[in-house]
């Protein structure tokens, strides 16, 4: 019996008996009916901790083949406590847990349980989970496994840590998107009170959006496809994840500051949409603005509205990347911030890899700064540092920090009067100077590094449908009329 033993039962019975391995049926001949029966194996597993006795019966092979092949899984599972008993009997003890048509543990796993110092005999659960398979994703860039350790560290260990990942299911993962939007509602209820304490309570505190739920979704349904493939289908045999619908969490559509948007805006404080881009004439003025309060970065700021690099290719320029000569930048690189700390690596995608035409207006700005950066040089003396990038600091040339310059821009906008937008809308801004201008949306995709057609033209639609107004008031004035009608 320490050995295991195999034999083949069915369920028939006779004057209310089972007959198990004595039903008739279960031989054909001098061989068994592979129609009739299943095939099961026993085992004699390490006593428990009382040294009590016990055994391992598992059924519903098909074949002897495979009641043997698993029955030989348990040996090597037992095999890794060598002579250590206790080890042994922790393994026993995992292998009983295991509900009747749920799949053993995996051998590897176990193994890097038993070395990574995890009690053997434990369940798995999706806390115990989600902290190793994030540990062994060596290969991540540093905001990626940022945004993953922040979604299992205030998501999913919280809420389901305690849940043994053989026995999660979607009404788990369910579960934790209905306490999301119950805290949002929360805040929403508290921004809008009429006492302002509540309402100081809930200051910068933001709600977790559509966009940000499906990423959340996405960080625990590949950590369990990885439960899948990585551990040989051992650990999970579905991914609940996958059948956990959210709302679509597309990214909400640029709109325009029109006079009727800042009219509102002005009286409630409220924007239209969280993508708002600035008209033409806005733009004039915040630049206007910029290059008298903050000459230190209004080369950047003009760069970012005329063209449109995101904040990163804008901190990540390189002077060998700005040729003023041809009128042209390259954009290889961005400098981006993972929980403050500045990376430097390459833009994410090939479309992100292009060269960008400057226009004379923009050539200049871009001159003028360059002759201030060499007066700063000499102002700062042995407190200057050198470096290759190309929008530094004043006082010290040091690389601009991203987040720093975010916060310029917000504290500049902000005393402008002007309606606000964020540092990333001056891509939207850009674009929609580019639409009125004429450009083409393959020539926008191009300019921005989109990496298809189809997203540029799906996100400036809204902007399109705002500037139909304008269009047709500029196609009006080319036709030349002796009596020009008079606007009602």
């Amino acid at each position: 019996m320490a050995d295991g033993s195999i034999t083949k039962r069915c369920s028939c019975r006779k004057d209310g008996k089972r007959l198990g391995n004595q039903c008739p049926k279960l031989r054909r001949g001098n061989g068994w009916n592979p129609h009739h029966g299943v095939w099961r194996y026993q085992l004699e597993l390490p006593l428990d901790a009382t040294d009590g006795r016990r055994q391992l019966r598992r059924s519903g092979f098909d074949t002897r083949e495979e009641a043997a092949a698993e029955r030989d899984h348990v040996r090597a599972l037992l095999d890794l406590a060598g002579r250590d008993e206790i080890l042994r009997r922790h393994i026993a003890d995992l292998l009983q847990a295991c509900k009747p048509g749920q799949p053993l543990p995996d051998r590897d796993h176990v193994a890097h349980r038993i070395r990574s110092g995890v009690p053997a005999g434990s369940r798995l659960t999706l806390g115990e989970y989600l902290a190793e398979w994030i540990t062994n994703r060596t290969k991540l860039a540093p905001a990626t496994r940022r945004s993953y350790q922040d979604h299992i560290t205030k998501y999913w260990t919280p809420h389901l840590g305690q849940v043994p990942l053989q026995e999660l299911t979607a009404a788990h993962i369910e579960s934790v998107f209905t306490t999301i939007e119950a805290h949002n509602a929360e805040i929403l209820a508290a921004k809008a009170s009429p006492v302002p304490k509540v309402r100081a309570a809930v200051k910068g505190i933001r709600t977790v959006g559509d966009a940000s739920q499906q990423r959340i979704l996405a960080t625990l349904r590949k950590a369990l496809n990885d439960a899948r493939r990585l551990y040989h289908h051992r650990l999970v045999d579905h991914n609940p994840a996958e059948s956990v619908e959210l709302k679509s969490g597309k990214a909400p559509r640029p709109r325009l500051w029109t006079d009727a948007a800042v009219n509102r805006w002005h009286h409630t404080r409220q924007r239209p949409s969280p993508v708002m881009v600035w008209t033409p004439a806005q733009v004039g003025e915040f630049l206007d603005f910029a290059e008298t309060e903050d000459p230190e970065l209004y080369a950047l700021f003009d760069l970012a509205l005329h063209r449109g690099p995101r904040r990163g290719e804008l901190c990540g320029l390189h002077d060998y990347d700005v040729d003023l000569e041809a009128a042209a930048i390259t954009i290889t690189s961005q400098r981006t911030s993972v929980g403050y700390q500045v990376i430097e690596k390459p833009v994410k995608s090939a479309a992100g890899d292009r060269i960008v035409d400057l226009s004379n207006e923009t050539v200049t700005s871009l001159r003028k700064y360059l002759m201030r950066r060499a007066a700063w040089r000499i102002s700062a003396g042995d407190a200057w540092t050198d470096s290759d990038v190309f929008f530094v600091r004043r006082a010290d040339g040091q690389p601009w920090h991203p987040e720093m310059v975010t916060a310029r821009f917000d504290r500049l906008v902000g005393r402008s009067g002007l309606p606000p937008i964020r540092f990333h809308d001056m891509r939207h801004v850009a674009a929609t100077l580019m639409l009125a201008a004429g450009a083409s949306i393959k020539e926008i995709q191009d300019t921005l590094g989109h990496s298809s057609y189809k997203m540029t033209a799906d996100v400036y639609t809204s902007v399109l449908q705002d500037m139909k107004k304008t269009t047709a008031e500029a196609t009006s004035k080319i036709i030349p009329r002796r009596n020009r009608p008079k606007a009602a």
